[in-house]
């Protein structure tokens, strides 16, 4: 059912749905008991890291008997809506995806199905009561490591390389800048971003092009950077997945993204039939256990003692509620 042809997915949609439970007593706890079918349909492979947190949450989820999870991956734009409607009439009860690049035929879809519930990650909001949307409201680690990153640099000159300047990238990249200058006032930028979500090697020769006009450290936004720093014996700094046992003496930090939080809320409210359009955005921040800075393993005693002492602390006063990372959905902009 997941296996690829050509980089796109053979689906294999769920067949009927089960027989009517018996009445009685019975029934009630037949149901609650009852398995979530929950379909994941996503533009890219699952190993791209964003995609790859959805995924592992609900393989959780799955792994725990909660949900039956079937799936289709490097889907194509316009082949989005067949699939979410495939989906939609096999009978699953909860579709979870990213509307970014088709808003419209997947918000179609939904109205066309207002019995499946829909939570898609999106730049947008929630509509009727079975479309809620999410977003990697990551901005919190993403300042801390651009503390990290600020402390590291001899340069003086960080390269940020992204996928496209949309706001789920735009706040992410600005918290690490604001985080970084935070330590290092006086630390400049460049910023490029590669117009795909997933082609390592386009990113890893954007990461050299900054190398070579002096970056000493880089902002791996995409796959491809965290190489270009490893082969010519640069620093990176992770998103959304920790890749330091990939290369452990070049990924200093990274900004965890953890879906679980919003997953595990959404198959609860299918399962109790409380399901509405609403934004779980949210559950993706610190307060919410949806996002963390890793621990800084083999870089543990490489990182100035100030610089770790400043972290921890700007890290409490987040949790506490009591120091606000600033939200900022503008296209960042290089400084030199």
């Amino acid at each position: 059912m997941e296996r690829m042809i050509g980089r796109r997915a053979v689906l294999a949609v769920a067949g009927a749905l089960a027989g009517a439970v018996a009445l009685g007593s019975g029934a009630a706890g037949a149901l609650a008991q009852a398995k979530v079918k929950v379909a994941g349909v996503y533009t890219v492979p699952i190993e791209q890291q964003w995609v790859g947190r959805i995924h592992k949450a609900l393989k959780e989820a799955e792994g725990r008997g909660e949900i039956e999870y079937v799936w289709a991956e490097s889907v194509a734009a316009t082949d989005y809506e067949r699939v979410l409607r495939q989906y939609a009439e096999g009978g699953q009860q909860l579709i979870v995806g990213e509307a970014f690049a088709v808003e419209r035929p997947a918000r179609a879809v939904a109205k066309d199905y207002p019995k499946t519930a829909f939570l898609m990650g999106s730049s947008f909001g929630p509509v009727a009561n079975n479309f809620s949307v999410f977003d990697n409201y990551i901005q919190e680690p993403a300042y801390l490591t651009g503390m990290i990153a600020g402390a590291m640099s001899k340069s003086g000159i960080i390269g940020m390389v992204g996928g496209y300047p949309i706001p789920e990238v735009n706040r992410l990249m600005n918290a690490f800048m604001d985080g970084a200058k935070e330590v290092k006032p006086d630390i400049k930028f460049m910023v490029s971003f590669i117009g795909s979500w997933f082609d390592p090697p386009k990113a890893k020769e954007a990461a050299f092009a900054m190398i070579d006009r002096g970056a000493d450290i880089l902002y791996a936004e995409r796959f491809g950077v965290s190489d270009a720093a490893k082969e010519r014996g640069k620093l990176a700094i992770g998103n959304v997945i920790d890749t330091q046992p990939q290369y452990p003496e070049t990924v200093v930090a990274s900004a965890l993204w953890h879906m679980e939080p919003t997953i595990f809320r959404a198959i609860a409210a299918v399962r109790e039939g409380k399901f509405i359009g609403e934004d779980y955005g949210q559950f993706s921040t610190m307060k919410f256990m949806g996002s963390s800075l890793a621990p800084l393993g083999t870089f543990e005693g490489k990182v100035p003692a100030e610089a770790v002492a400043k972290v921890r602390e700007r890290e409490q006063q987040i949790r506490a509620g009591t120091f606000a990372v600033k939200v900022n959905d503008g296209e960042p902009k290089s400084s030199m």
